[in-house]
């Protein structure tokens, strides 16, 4: 079981940054492709961005690439998510999740057995 906690969310101005925390509870993360998604009203979850065991490989969602960056360290079994020159688009909730031991990274949601319960990213222009 892997209990997730999103922290960092508010509210922006346009050309803003905020990073996002996701705390994980696990002996195994060291051992867990983590990933970020997000849900904007009346809309489905979408995938932003996902980090490997290690932190070497990484993928991006074309709209956040160049902009966003996922990292994660393992030391304190945190995930984070740094977002830059956002935009009004990117207003959303944030999710942060979590596969199961030695799976790979997936874009996919329905391929993450652990989900946080979000936090608000509101950007005004």
């Amino acid at each position: 079981q892997v209990q997730l906690v999103e922290s960092g969310g508010g509210l922006v101005q346009a050309g803003g940054s905020l990073r996002l925390s996701c705390a994980a509870s696990s002996h195994s993360f060291s051992r867990i492709a983590m990933g970020w998604f997000r849900q904007a009203p009346g809309k489905e979850r979408e995938f932003v961005a996902d980090i490997s065991w290690t932190g070497t490989n990484t993928d991006y969602a074309d709209s956040v690439k160049g902009r966003f960056t996922i990292s994660r360290d393992n030391t304190k079994n945190t995930v984070y998510l740094q977002m830059n020159s956002l935009k009004p688009e990117d207003t959303a909730a944030y999710y942060c999740a979590a596969r199961l031991p030695y799976y790979a990274c997936s874009g996919r949601p329905g391929a993450y057995d652990y989900w946080g319960r979000g936090t608000q990213v509101t950007v005004s222009s």
